[in-house]
């Protein structure tokens, strides 16, 4: 049963939520044991958050609903302007108050709302902002009266303003480098061995994406795509299910081993199974107990794929994505309501000189 939204669930909170495990059972949870390490709960996250202490995470990834229709179990994504604006300074509020003076926040939003939400992070709650990231995918939905939308904003937080020496707070540059031009293309040996940082721009066409490749080696920009219906990664119960290859990069970058990556919108559960393949702590809340069981059972397969010996040459993506998963499951809609098109068989076109115009 899923509980209630609303002023009830505070009270009904505080004497013990339920955190989903592998979708048959539960187990009770209540804020006096502090922040739920390692647990996926089901709750409003302002509440939750603002039940536990104060500053206890070290990196906030949040992927909110954008306020443009999309279907979510037990939430009504189309707002007054004014009401959606206010939920989300709430529930910013409540990830100021939960991040650690060290902290960082990531959060995703469309057009619609980037440049309100950006202006009340910083002008009203206070956070500083390092960085505007374009998420960039030509495997975009097609629109047919304006452009067609193929990115998503990602704006980078910190909740201090960072000192001189970057002490106040944590940025793995080591951790994300890739090649530069200089290595790759001109051999300068004033080049740094270890690469440069990437650019905030994160970039994919697939058809020049190699098998498998989020990130390829000697890419400055963010190659990795939305993750689309026929993906092997596609979960399918969730409509807004974000890669893994942007998690990663994000947790690697603004965490260490051993830190608390929180979640408020823990939906599909992606950065959960990112931070755990990454050996960090996680905390994921949804007022959905539904997506709470099914992210679960995704977590539960793959921290059992990880823990098992890899066979040699395997693909990542057979350890991870294998299609007979529990918690992957077919939906007859996508994430607007709409019936999905049935897919017959498919070949790619060869990527040969002969395919150009001229």
């Amino acid at each position: 049963m899923t509980m209630e939204l609303g002023s009830a669930r505070l009270k009904a909170y505080r004497k013990g939520i339920k955190s989903s495990g592998n979708g048959s059972k539960s187990s009770e949870y209540s804020p006096e044991q502090g922040p739920p390490i390692n647990q996926i709960v089901t709750g409003d996250s302002i509440e939750v958050l603002n039940a536990l202490p104060a500053g206890w995470a070290d990196l906030c990834f949040a992927d909110p609903p954008f306020n443009i229709g999309y279907l979510y179990h037990n939430y009504e994504d189309k707002k007054d302007v004014e009401e959606y604006v206010n939920w989300t300074e709430q529930w910013m509020r409540a990830v100021h108050r939960a991040l650690k003076p060290t902290g960082s926040f990531y959060l995703a939003i469309g057009d619609e709302f980037a440049a309100d939400l950006c202006v009340l992070a910083r002008r009203k709650i206070g956070f500083h902002m390092r960085n505007w990231i374009i998420w960039h995918y030509t495997f975009g939905q097609q629109t047919k009266k304006m452009f067609a939308k193929s990115h998503t904003h990602i704006l980078y937080f910190s909740k201090q303003t960072p000192d001189a020496g970057l002490t106040n707070l944590t940025f793995n540059a080591d951790e994300v480098r890739v090649k530069s031009a200089r290595q790759l293309v001109y051999a300068d040996h004033r080049a740094n061995p270890k690469g440069k940082l990437p650019d905030d721009t994160w970039f994919l066409r697939p058809q020049e994406a190699a098998p498998d490749a989020y990130f390829e080696e000697g890419m400055d920009t963010w190659y990795i795509s939305r993750v689309c219906g026929t993906f092997k990664e596609r979960e399918g119960w969730h409509g807004c299910q974000m890669p893994l290859g942007v998690l990663d990069r994000i947790i690697k970058a603004s965490s260490n081993p051993g830190d608390i990556v929180l979640d408020p919108f823990s939906g599909s559960g992606t950065t959960a199974v990112s931070a755990s393949i990454l050996g960090r702590n996680y905390v994921g809340i949804d007022q959905s107990e539904e997506y709470v069981g099914y992210a679960r059972k995704r977590l539960e397969h793959v921290q059992n794929r990880v823990a098992r010996p890899q066979v040699e040459g395997e693909p990542a993506e057979n350890t991870l994505f294998d299609a007979d998963r529990a918690s992957r499951v077919k939906t007859t809609t996508d994430a607007f309501g709409r019936p999905r098109v049935k897919r017959g068989s498919y070949k790619r076109r060869a990527n040969t000189a002969t395919d150009l115009p001229l």
